[in-house]
Parts: structure tokens; C-alpha cells; sequence
């Protein structure tokens, strides 16, 4: 039988401590003191278990209730109601800034610095895309290994072994930054080492066979698709940059295409070594800049491949799946052409630190790297003709013949 105010207000103590029932698992507890409790008796995962609710008269009959019913709520969308309720004292303590998602942004923040503006912002839209919607309200602190777990599998789900991986290890770094900064006990990811679905053998960054060079060029000249994303690929043969280099070029970044020395000043902030870098430009790469720049909306944004993107410019995936269109899927990447130029150009008998400084290689010597971005620039310029010449060649005769190079 349900309770009344005036019974809760008349209730005795005996004694020993006794319950009086409300129902649904409400109870009144009344110490030998007097002092009289409410409780909630409830069973989940198979076990019974009791949640305090506050003493009365502070809590009156009626609040008493309400928190039986928020009670019942959790527990009818699967969560345990004294865990939610130490999860809420732990977010009220530490505030807002203990969530995944604010220590999260908290930790891109500090790390900015140390990485190039595109990988850093790719970190964050991770995150965005596949935690923050179910973990970046969580106090951190109270996420554990299987509800980590749950999220990554439906990455999974989407075929993105890959992505999900990239994912945990990220999410264990913001994770770590937590303990260290005392807002969090332990890092879960340690907890899931072995979980995720293996990726099977992958060969990363593969790189065209040589003698399919002349095909694809050919290929690439009576591409049917998107002219610019043919302009992109001839652009990155001819000059060995990243992909991310490439696509997200500005024009302002361009200097003296009519002149007799053009160049490529690609800010340090767009570089994975964080040091600009200078690419020198043949004939043919700026006949291919001088085409793209005719073509309708160039001017659109500022990038040479603007696009209605969050970014604004060419997805990362546009060129490789141009590759899969002209008939060259699991068979070469757009990143694999810079280990092939590396390769010939080696075995042409060029100077390997311009072929390494073309490639711009990470330098761990800051001095030496700021000082090396416009190192062996003359050298280079001839090379990266050279190479576009090769090129030209190899495409008009059909095969691939190897020559030494010129005289400096």
C-alpha cells in the first residue's frame, strides 16, 4: 500500500531499524535515531542493488518518488542507476571541463604546435565524427574499456578496420593526457590491446610497377572524369609532393609562372615536418598550373581544387579513387609515386640528398631543416626538369627506357 505524508511524518523508531514500502522498490528506512532515509531497491545485471535517495524531510514523499521514477527510466535504457548518479556527483565536482570531448579539444590544443594544421584538424574530425556523438558528453574519467569498445566496433561496422585503430590510439592519447593532468585514473584503451578486428596484410603507399608508367600517362591524358583531379595527378607525378600538400595548394603559394625560375612555396603549417618547403617547377608542371587556372571557378576560394567540402578543397580520397576508375585498384596508390621517383631517379644517378630533399624527408635537426628548405634549390630544378622530360618521353614511345642524367 502506498505511503502517506502523514505516515511518513508519524513513523517511530524501534528498536531496530525498519522499512516501510511506497512501492516499486521505494522504501522508507527508519533508524533506532529516528532519522529516516529513503531507499530504492532495484536489481541490475542480475544483482540487487540499492540507491540512497536522501534523507526525509529534506526529501519529501514526492521528491522521493520522482527519483524512484528517474530511477526506473535509467534502468529501462540499460544504465545502472547508482553508477549514473556517481557519474553525476564526479561531473559536478570537476565541471564541465572533465568531459571526454572538452578534454579532447583540450589536448588537439596543446598539441597543435607539434603537428601540421591538416593532420591535427583530421585528428579532431575523427573524433567528431565517430566519439563525440556517443562518449564527448561522458565525464572522462568514468569511461571505461567496453563502452570504448562499443564505439570503435561500429567503425568496424563500417569496414573501417583501419580508421579504427587510428581512432583508439588517438583516443588513448587524449585518455593519458587525463591521468597525467588528474582528471582521469587510467587509460581503457590498454584495455582493449587484441580486440579490434585485424586489418590482414596490407601494403601500404604501393607503388605503379615502372613499366605500367607509360600506360597510365597515356591513360591519364584521355581521362574522361574531372579535368582538374587529371591536373592534380599530373602534378603530383611531376612533382613527388603528398597528396595533402597537393590538394589543399593555394594560389598565393605560386611564384614567377611566366618567369624562368617558377616556384612552389608550400608553408611550413601544410607540411608533415613543419618546415617550408620549396619545389621548383618544370615546364610541364606549369603548363598544368596555366590549365587548371582556365578552367571555370579557379579563382573560387583561393585552393587550385576548391570544393563545397567542409575544407574547401579535393577530398583526400578524389585521386585514389581516379586511380581506381582508370583500372589501376590494389595495384598502385597516388602516394606510391613518390617511392617510384625516388627509385629511378636514384638509379639515373642523381644527388640523393636532392632526391631526399624533394621528397622533403622529415629532419629531426630543427636548425638543419629550416636551413635545408631551400638547399640544393639549382640542383633540384634541373632533377624535377629532367624527371618531367623522362616522363614525357617514356608516355610518347610506350615503354619505359632508363637514361643517365644531364650534366649539372
Amino acid at each position: 500500500m502506498p505511503l502517506t505524508d502523514t505516515a511518513v511524518r508519524n513513523a517511530k523508531p524501534r528498536a531496530k531499524p525498519y522499512k516501510i514500502s511506497d512501492g516499486g522498490g521505494l522504501y522508507l528506512l527508519i533508524q533506532t535515531s529516528g532519522t529516516k532515509l529513503w531507499r530504492l531497491a532495484y536489481r541490475f545485471a542480475g544483482k540487487q542493488k540499492t540507491l540512497a535517495l536522501g534523507a526525509y524531510p529534506t526529501v519529501t514523499l514526492q521528491k522521493a518518488r520522482k527519483g524512484r521514477d528517474d530511477a526506473r527510466q535509467l534502468l529501462a535504457d540499460g544504465l545502472d542507476p547508482s553508477v549514473q548518479r556517481r557519474q553525476d556527483k564526479v561531473a559536478a565536482r570537476l565541471g564541465g571541463d572533465a568531459t571526454f570531448k572538452a578534454l579532447a579539444l583540450e589536448y588537439l590544443s596543446n598539441q597543435r604546435h607539434a603537428l601540421s594544421t591538416y593532420y591535427a584538424d583530421q585528428l579532431q574530425r575523427r573524433l567528431e565524427t565517430d566519439v563525440f556523438p556517443s562518449l564527448g558528453r561522458r565525464p572522462i574519467a568514468d569511461i571505461d574499456a567496453l563502452e570504448l569498445l562499443e564505439v570503435l566496433r561500429k567503425v568496424e561496422k563500417r569496414g573501417a578496420l583501419e580508421q579504427a585503430k587510428r581512432i583508439k590510439q588517438t583516443c588513448g592519447q587524449v585518455f593519458r593526457y587525463a591521468v597525467i593532468t588528474r582528471r582521469a585514473k587510467h587509460d581503457p584503451t590498454s584495455g582493449l590491446r587484441g580486440a579490434l578486428k585485424p586489418n590482414g596484410r596490407q601494403q601500404h603507399h604501393r607503388a605503379m610497377p615502372r613499366d605500367e608508367l607509360p600506360a597510365f600517362l597515356r591513360a591519364l591524358d584521355s581521362y574522361d572524369g574531372d579535368q582538374r583531379t587529371a591536373i592534380a595527378l599530373r602534378l603530383v607525378v611531376s612533382t613527388f609532393v603528398r597528396t595533402t600538400e597537393l590538394r589543399a595548394a593555394r594560389w598565393e603559394e605560386f611564384d614567377c609562372l611566366d618567369g624562368r625560375e617558377p616556384l612552389w612555396r608550400i608553408p611550413a603549417e601544410r607540411m608533415k615536418a613543419r618546415f617550408e618547403h620549396l619545389v621548383p617547377l618544370s615546364r610541364q608542371a606549369v603548363a598544368a598550373l596555366k590549365e587548371l587556372a582556365d578552367l571555370p571557378g579557379s579563382d573560387a576560394n583561393g585552393f587550385l581544387f576548391p570544393s563545397p567540402s567542409r575544407e574547401g578543397c579535393m577530398s583526400n580520397n578524389t585521386m585514389l579513387y581516379a586511380l581506381y576508375r582508370m583500372g589501376w585498384h590494389g595495384r598502385a596508390t597516388v602516394h606510391g609515386f613518390r617511392g617510384v621517383a625516388s627509385t629511378i631517379l636514384n638509379e639515373m644517378g642523381f644527388n640523393r640528398d636532392w632526391i631526399e630533399r624533394q621528397l622533403a624527408h622529415d629532419e629531426r635537426d630543427e636548425v638543419r631543416g629550416a636551413y635545408n628548405s631551400a638547399q640544393y634549390l639549382a640542383g633540384r630544378r634541373q632533377m624535377l626538369q629532367q624527371w618531367a622530360d623522362w616522363l614525357e618521353a617514356i608516355k610518347t614511345s610506350g615503354k619505359v627506357m632508363m637514361i643517365a642524367r644531364e650534366a649539372a
